[in-house]
Protein backbone atom coordinates (compact mmCIF):
# COMPACT_ATOMS: atom_id res chain seq x y z
CA UNK A 1 0.00 0.00 0.00
CA UNK A 2 1.29 3.64 -0.48
CA UNK A 3 -0.22 6.82 1.20
CA UNK A 4 -1.92 7.62 -2.10
CA UNK A 5 -3.61 4.52 -2.02
CA UNK A 6 -4.83 5.73 1.56
CA UNK A 7 -6.23 9.05 -0.33
CA UNK A 8 -8.06 7.10 -3.28
CA UNK A 9 -9.48 4.77 -0.62
CA UNK A 10 -10.54 7.61 1.59
CA UNK A 11 -11.98 9.58 -1.63
CA UNK A 12 -14.15 6.63 -2.39
CA UNK A 13 -15.11 5.99 0.64
CA UNK A 14 -16.95 9.45 0.83
CA UNK A 15 -18.15 10.20 -2.36
CA UNK A 16 -18.74 6.73 -4.12
CA UNK A 17 -16.94 4.63 -6.83
CA UNK A 18 -14.13 6.50 -9.08
CA UNK A 19 -13.53 6.19 -12.86
CA UNK A 20 -10.43 5.07 -14.09
CA UNK A 21 -9.80 8.79 -15.50
CA UNK A 22 -9.85 9.56 -11.63
CA UNK A 23 -7.33 7.00 -10.42
CA UNK A 24 -5.39 7.93 -13.39
CA UNK A 25 -5.36 11.65 -12.59
CA UNK A 26 -4.47 10.84 -9.21
CA UNK A 27 -2.13 8.26 -9.69
CA UNK A 28 0.25 10.50 -12.03
CA UNK A 29 -0.37 13.71 -10.83
CA UNK A 30 -1.73 14.11 -7.53
CA UNK A 31 0.29 17.07 -6.21
CA UNK A 32 2.20 15.58 -3.30
CA UNK A 33 2.21 11.84 -3.73
CA UNK A 34 1.51 11.50 -7.98
CA UNK A 35 3.95 9.89 -9.69
CA UNK A 36 5.30 13.07 -11.61
CA UNK A 37 5.41 14.98 -8.52
CA UNK A 38 7.82 13.35 -6.86
CA UNK A 39 10.15 11.50 -9.16
CA UNK A 40 12.53 12.12 -12.29
CA UNK A 41 10.84 8.82 -14.32
CA UNK A 42 13.34 8.94 -17.40
CA UNK A 43 16.89 6.81 -17.96
CA UNK A 44 18.27 3.83 -16.75
CA UNK A 45 17.51 4.86 -13.10
CA UNK A 46 13.55 5.40 -13.66
CA UNK A 47 11.13 3.51 -15.64
CA UNK A 48 11.09 3.99 -19.13
CA UNK A 49 13.49 5.91 -21.57
CA UNK A 50 11.93 7.97 -24.55
CA UNK A 51 13.17 9.05 -28.10
CA UNK A 52 15.18 12.01 -27.19
CA UNK A 53 17.20 10.44 -24.71
CA UNK A 54 17.78 7.23 -26.89
CA UNK A 55 19.66 9.47 -29.71
CA UNK A 56 20.22 13.57 -30.80
CA UNK A 57 19.43 12.42 -33.99
CA UNK A 58 15.45 12.40 -32.82
CA UNK A 59 15.67 15.88 -31.63
CA UNK A 60 17.65 17.12 -34.45
CA UNK A 61 15.53 16.17 -36.77
CA UNK A 62 12.09 17.23 -35.23
CA UNK A 63 14.17 20.70 -34.78
CA UNK A 64 14.64 20.82 -38.31
CA UNK A 65 11.02 20.03 -39.58
CA UNK A 66 9.51 22.39 -37.19
CA UNK A 67 12.46 25.04 -38.75
CA UNK A 68 11.01 24.60 -42.09
CA UNK A 69 7.49 25.12 -41.39
CA UNK A 70 8.99 28.03 -40.25
CA UNK A 71 10.37 28.97 -43.59
CA UNK A 72 7.36 28.16 -45.34
CA UNK A 73 5.30 30.25 -43.70
CA UNK A 74 7.05 33.15 -44.10
CA UNK A 75 9.99 33.61 -41.12
CA UNK A 76 7.64 35.21 -38.51
CA UNK A 77 9.69 37.20 -36.63
CA UNK A 78 8.09 35.96 -33.40
CA UNK A 79 6.72 32.89 -32.16
CA UNK A 80 6.32 30.44 -29.31
CA UNK A 81 8.35 27.41 -29.82
CA UNK A 82 6.35 24.66 -27.23
CA UNK A 83 6.73 21.44 -25.97
CA UNK A 84 4.13 19.40 -23.77
CA UNK A 85 5.26 17.63 -21.37
CA UNK A 86 9.19 18.15 -22.03
CA UNK A 87 10.75 15.60 -19.62
CA UNK A 88 14.25 16.47 -18.76
CA UNK A 89 14.81 19.34 -21.21
CA UNK A 90 16.31 16.90 -23.73
CA UNK A 91 14.29 17.37 -26.66
CA UNK A 92 14.04 21.08 -26.70
CA UNK A 93 17.67 21.85 -26.19
CA UNK A 94 18.43 19.35 -29.31
CA UNK A 95 15.68 21.09 -31.18
CA UNK A 96 17.63 24.87 -30.07
CA UNK A 97 21.15 23.15 -31.05
CA UNK A 98 20.14 22.06 -34.31
CA UNK A 99 18.19 25.23 -35.54
CA UNK A 100 21.13 27.44 -34.81
CA UNK A 101 22.29 27.29 -38.19
CA UNK A 102 19.09 28.01 -39.53
CA UNK A 103 19.20 31.94 -40.21
CA UNK A 104 17.08 33.66 -37.80
CA UNK A 105 15.04 31.11 -36.14
CA UNK A 106 16.58 30.75 -32.42
CA UNK A 107 15.63 35.35 -32.45
CA UNK A 108 12.66 34.82 -33.17
CA UNK A 109 11.91 31.92 -30.70
CA UNK A 110 10.59 32.42 -27.78
CA UNK A 111 10.28 28.78 -25.52
CA UNK A 112 7.98 27.83 -23.95
CA UNK A 113 7.07 24.55 -21.54
CA UNK A 114 4.28 23.04 -20.40
CA UNK A 115 5.13 20.77 -17.50
CA UNK A 116 3.41 20.47 -13.67
CA UNK A 117 6.13 18.40 -12.70
CA UNK A 118 8.55 20.45 -10.18
CA UNK A 119 10.85 17.97 -10.02
CA UNK A 120 11.02 17.93 -14.32
CA UNK A 121 10.94 21.73 -14.48
CA UNK A 122 14.47 21.66 -11.92
CA UNK A 123 15.52 19.42 -14.68
CA UNK A 124 14.50 21.38 -17.29
CA UNK A 125 15.57 24.66 -16.09
CA UNK A 126 19.25 23.23 -15.71
CA UNK A 127 19.91 21.70 -19.10
CA UNK A 128 18.32 24.72 -20.99
CA UNK A 129 19.83 27.56 -18.99
CA UNK A 130 23.20 25.71 -19.95
CA UNK A 131 22.25 27.07 -23.56
CA UNK A 132 21.51 30.37 -22.09
CA UNK A 133 18.00 29.93 -23.36
CA UNK A 134 15.06 32.01 -21.49
CA UNK A 135 12.13 29.67 -20.52
CA UNK A 136 8.84 30.43 -19.35
CA UNK A 137 6.64 27.30 -17.93
CA UNK A 138 2.92 26.65 -17.60
CA UNK A 139 0.69 24.73 -16.17
CA UNK A 140 -1.72 24.08 -19.07
CA UNK A 141 -1.92 25.41 -22.52
CA UNK A 142 -4.39 27.85 -21.69
CA UNK A 143 -1.79 30.51 -21.12
CA UNK A 144 0.73 30.03 -24.08
CA UNK A 145 1.25 33.80 -25.70
CA UNK A 146 -0.64 34.62 -28.64
CA UNK A 147 1.98 34.30 -31.38
CA UNK A 148 2.80 31.38 -34.07
CA UNK A 149 2.68 28.20 -32.36
CA UNK A 150 5.08 25.77 -32.68
CA UNK A 151 5.06 22.86 -30.96
CA UNK A 152 6.09 19.49 -30.47
CA UNK A 153 4.20 16.43 -27.73
CA UNK A 154 6.14 13.26 -27.48
CA UNK A 155 4.57 11.11 -25.41
CA UNK A 156 2.52 13.61 -23.94
CA UNK A 157 -0.99 12.42 -24.66
CA UNK A 158 -0.38 8.58 -23.65
CA UNK A 159 -0.20 9.98 -20.00
CA UNK A 160 -3.25 11.55 -19.91
CA UNK A 161 -6.01 9.88 -17.76
CA UNK A 162 -8.76 7.70 -19.69
CA UNK A 163 -11.89 6.39 -19.50
CA UNK A 164 -12.85 2.72 -20.09
CA UNK A 165 -16.22 1.00 -21.68
CA UNK A 166 -17.36 -2.47 -22.24
CA UNK A 167 -19.97 -2.46 -25.17
CA UNK A 168 -22.43 -4.70 -23.46
CA UNK A 169 -25.67 -6.54 -24.75
CA UNK A 170 -28.58 -4.64 -25.20
CA UNK A 171 -30.99 -4.76 -22.32
CA UNK A 172 -34.56 -4.47 -23.03
CA UNK A 173 -35.53 -0.62 -22.29
CA UNK A 174 -33.15 -0.13 -25.51
CA UNK A 175 -34.75 -0.27 -28.67
CA UNK A 176 -31.55 0.39 -30.79
CA UNK A 177 -27.77 1.99 -30.92
CA UNK A 178 -25.40 0.73 -28.79
CA UNK A 179 -25.12 0.76 -24.63
CA UNK A 180 -21.48 0.61 -22.48
CA UNK A 181 -21.03 -0.64 -18.86
CA UNK A 182 -18.25 1.82 -17.68
CA UNK A 183 -15.07 0.56 -15.62
CA UNK A 184 -15.41 2.07 -12.04
CA UNK A 185 -13.39 1.51 -8.95
CA UNK A 186 -14.97 1.17 -5.56
CA UNK A 187 -14.00 -0.62 -2.65
CA UNK A 188 -13.68 -3.98 -1.32
CA UNK A 189 -13.03 -4.72 2.36
CA UNK A 190 -10.64 -1.30 2.13
CA UNK A 191 -9.23 -3.08 -0.44
CA UNK A 192 -9.45 -0.89 -4.23
CA UNK A 193 -11.55 -3.40 -6.73
CA UNK A 194 -12.42 -2.67 -10.41
CA UNK A 195 -16.04 -3.28 -11.81
CA UNK A 196 -18.31 -1.77 -14.17
CA UNK A 197 -21.16 0.69 -14.12
CA UNK A 198 -24.60 -0.11 -15.09
CA UNK A 199 -25.55 -0.60 -18.62
CA UNK A 200 -26.42 3.15 -19.86
CA UNK A 201 -26.41 4.86 -24.03
CA UNK A 202 -23.02 7.07 -23.96
CA UNK A 203 -23.50 9.79 -26.81
CA UNK A 204 -19.87 10.53 -27.43
CA UNK A 205 -19.45 7.09 -28.34
CA UNK A 206 -22.14 6.75 -30.80
CA UNK A 207 -19.44 6.98 -33.04
CA UNK A 208 -18.46 3.64 -32.37
CA UNK A 209 -22.00 1.82 -32.88
CA UNK A 210 -20.83 -0.35 -36.21
CA UNK A 211 -17.30 -0.93 -35.48
CA UNK A 212 -17.98 -2.44 -32.03
CA UNK A 213 -19.25 -5.81 -30.71
CA UNK A 214 -20.63 -6.68 -27.87
CA UNK A 215 -17.69 -7.47 -25.29
CA UNK A 216 -15.46 -4.88 -26.74
CA UNK A 217 -13.67 -2.07 -24.87
CA UNK A 218 -13.62 1.61 -25.97
CA UNK A 219 -11.32 4.38 -24.45
CA UNK A 220 -11.71 7.93 -24.13
CA UNK A 221 -9.83 9.89 -22.76
CA UNK A 222 -11.47 13.66 -21.75
CA UNK A 223 -8.94 15.88 -22.17
CA UNK A 224 -7.84 15.26 -25.15
CA UNK A 225 -10.25 17.12 -27.40
CA UNK A 226 -9.75 20.65 -25.49
CA UNK A 227 -6.23 20.65 -25.85
CA UNK A 228 -6.29 19.25 -29.30
CA UNK A 229 -9.15 22.16 -30.17
CA UNK A 230 -6.68 24.48 -28.29
CA UNK A 231 -3.84 23.88 -30.42
CA UNK A 232 -5.65 23.55 -33.90
CA UNK A 233 -7.27 27.22 -32.90
CA UNK A 234 -4.23 28.87 -31.98
CA UNK A 235 -2.83 27.36 -35.52
CA UNK A 236 -5.71 28.50 -37.17
CA UNK A 237 -5.53 32.13 -36.17
CA UNK A 238 -1.60 32.76 -35.54
CA UNK A 239 -0.22 30.26 -38.10
CA UNK A 240 2.47 27.42 -37.02
CA UNK A 241 2.52 23.71 -36.35
CA UNK A 242 1.86 20.77 -33.74
CA UNK A 243 4.00 17.50 -34.74
CA UNK A 244 2.51 14.60 -32.21
CA UNK A 245 4.49 11.90 -31.35
CA UNK A 246 3.13 8.91 -29.31
CA UNK A 247 2.25 5.49 -29.46
CA UNK A 248 -1.54 4.07 -30.41
CA UNK A 249 -3.11 4.04 -33.99
CA UNK A 250 -6.12 5.85 -36.02
CA UNK A 251 -8.74 4.19 -33.42
CA UNK A 252 -9.09 2.67 -30.06
CA UNK A 253 -10.03 -0.68 -29.42
CA UNK A 254 -9.29 -3.20 -26.75
CA UNK A 255 -7.91 -2.43 -22.92
CA UNK A 256 -5.07 -0.51 -23.89
CA UNK A 257 -3.60 0.59 -20.12
CA UNK A 258 -0.25 -0.36 -19.06
CA UNK A 259 2.18 0.29 -16.55
CA UNK A 260 6.12 0.15 -16.22
CA UNK A 261 8.53 0.35 -13.27
CA UNK A 262 12.10 -0.17 -13.54
CA UNK A 263 11.67 -0.60 -17.22
CA UNK A 264 9.37 -3.57 -16.47
CA UNK A 265 5.57 -3.78 -17.25
CA UNK A 266 4.16 -3.37 -13.66
CA UNK A 267 0.61 -3.92 -12.35
CA UNK A 268 -1.41 -0.23 -12.74
CA UNK A 269 -2.92 -0.53 -9.56
CA UNK A 270 -0.50 -2.21 -7.04
CA UNK A 271 1.22 0.68 -6.02
CA UNK A 272 -0.27 4.68 -6.89
CA UNK A 273 1.99 7.15 -7.33
CA UNK A 274 5.43 4.97 -8.03
CA UNK A 275 4.40 3.41 -11.36
CA UNK A 276 3.85 5.12 -14.65
CA UNK A 277 0.93 4.77 -16.13
CA UNK A 278 -0.17 4.96 -20.04
CA UNK A 279 -2.50 4.10 -22.62
CA UNK A 280 -2.31 4.37 -26.45
CA UNK A 281 -3.54 7.24 -27.85
CA UNK A 282 -6.57 7.55 -30.48
CA UNK A 283 -5.25 9.44 -33.17
CA UNK A 284 -8.88 9.45 -35.05
CA UNK A 285 -9.97 11.80 -31.73
CA UNK A 286 -6.91 14.25 -32.66
CA UNK A 287 -8.32 14.25 -35.80
CA UNK A 288 -11.92 15.07 -35.25
CA UNK A 289 -11.09 17.69 -32.69
CA UNK A 290 -8.71 19.39 -35.15
CA UNK A 291 -11.29 19.25 -37.63
CA UNK A 292 -14.25 20.47 -35.32
CA UNK A 293 -12.41 24.09 -35.22
CA UNK A 294 -12.89 26.98 -37.56
CA UNK A 295 -11.78 25.57 -40.05
CA UNK A 296 -8.21 26.68 -40.36
CA UNK A 297 -6.20 24.02 -39.38
CA UNK A 298 -6.36 20.45 -40.93
CA UNK A 299 -4.30 17.68 -39.96
CA UNK A 300 -1.67 15.47 -41.48
CA UNK A 301 -2.09 11.72 -42.72
CA UNK A 302 -0.80 9.59 -39.81
CA UNK A 303 3.06 8.52 -40.58
CA UNK A 304 4.79 5.96 -38.50
CA UNK A 305 7.91 6.78 -36.77
CA UNK A 306 10.38 5.23 -38.73
CA UNK A 307 8.77 6.70 -41.69
CA UNK A 308 8.71 10.10 -40.66
CA UNK A 309 12.48 10.19 -39.42
CA UNK A 310 13.66 8.25 -42.74
CA UNK A 311 12.15 11.17 -45.41
CA UNK A 312 14.00 13.70 -42.81
CA UNK A 313 17.06 12.21 -43.23
CA UNK A 314 17.98 9.87 -40.12
CA UNK A 315 20.28 7.40 -42.05
CA UNK A 316 22.47 10.24 -43.57
CA UNK A 317 22.58 11.76 -40.67
CA UNK A 318 23.64 8.36 -38.96
CA UNK A 319 26.17 7.68 -41.03
CA UNK A 320 27.82 11.40 -40.56
CA UNK A 321 27.64 11.00 -37.06
CA UNK A 322 29.16 6.98 -37.48
CA UNK A 323 31.72 8.22 -38.68
CA UNK A 324 33.21 10.16 -35.66
CA UNK A 325 32.87 6.78 -33.27
CA UNK A 326 34.23 3.48 -33.03
CA UNK A 327 33.93 0.59 -30.57
CA UNK A 328 31.07 0.45 -28.14
CA UNK A 329 29.94 4.03 -28.83
CA UNK A 330 29.62 3.04 -32.16
CA UNK A 331 27.79 0.12 -31.29
CA UNK A 332 25.29 2.00 -29.01
CA UNK A 333 24.63 4.62 -31.63
CA UNK A 334 24.15 1.68 -34.44
CA UNK A 335 21.09 0.30 -31.83
CA UNK A 336 19.85 3.57 -31.35
CA UNK A 337 18.94 4.27 -34.89
CA UNK A 338 17.53 0.59 -35.19
CA UNK A 339 15.80 1.28 -31.93
CA UNK A 340 13.82 4.43 -33.39
CA UNK A 341 13.18 3.79 -37.07
CA UNK A 342 13.02 -0.34 -37.35
CA UNK A 343 9.41 -1.79 -37.59
CA UNK A 344 9.86 -4.23 -34.95
CA UNK A 345 10.89 -2.00 -32.31
CA UNK A 346 9.39 2.00 -32.34
CA UNK A 347 9.38 2.14 -35.67
CA UNK A 348 5.57 1.48 -36.18
CA UNK A 349 4.57 1.40 -32.58
CA UNK A 350 4.69 5.43 -32.84
CA UNK A 351 3.00 7.71 -34.93
CA UNK A 352 3.51 11.04 -36.60
CA UNK A 353 0.31 13.31 -36.56
CA UNK A 354 1.04 17.14 -37.94
CA UNK A 355 -1.55 20.08 -37.60
CA UNK A 356 -1.04 22.89 -39.66
CA UNK A 357 -2.72 25.75 -41.41
CA UNK A 358 -5.28 25.04 -44.13
CA UNK A 359 -3.07 27.56 -46.51
CA UNK A 360 0.56 26.39 -45.99
CA UNK A 361 2.40 23.13 -46.75
CA UNK A 362 2.31 20.05 -44.40
CA UNK A 363 5.23 19.60 -41.96
CA UNK A 364 8.50 18.15 -43.21
CA UNK A 365 8.53 14.57 -43.15
CA UNK A 366 4.46 14.11 -43.29
CA UNK A 367 4.10 15.04 -46.80
CA UNK A 368 1.10 12.95 -48.81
Amino acid sequence: MTKLNDLIAARIAATGPITLADYMADALMHPKYGYYATRDPLGAAGDFTTAPEISQMFGELIGLSLAQAWIDQGHPSAFALVELGPGRGTLMSDILRATTSVSGFADAAQVHLVETSPTLRHEQATRLNARQSKVTWHDDIGTLPDLPLYLVANEFFDALPIRQFHRAALADRFADGAVWREVQFGLQNDTLVAGLSAAAPIAFLDHRIHDTNVGDVVEHCPALAAITEDIANRIATHGGVALIIDYGDWRSLGDTLQALQNHAAADPFAHPGETDITAHVDFEAIAMATTSTNGGAKYTRLTTQGVFLERLGITKRAQTLAATLSGDALETHIAAHRRLTHPSEMGSLFKVLGLYPTNAPPPAGLEP
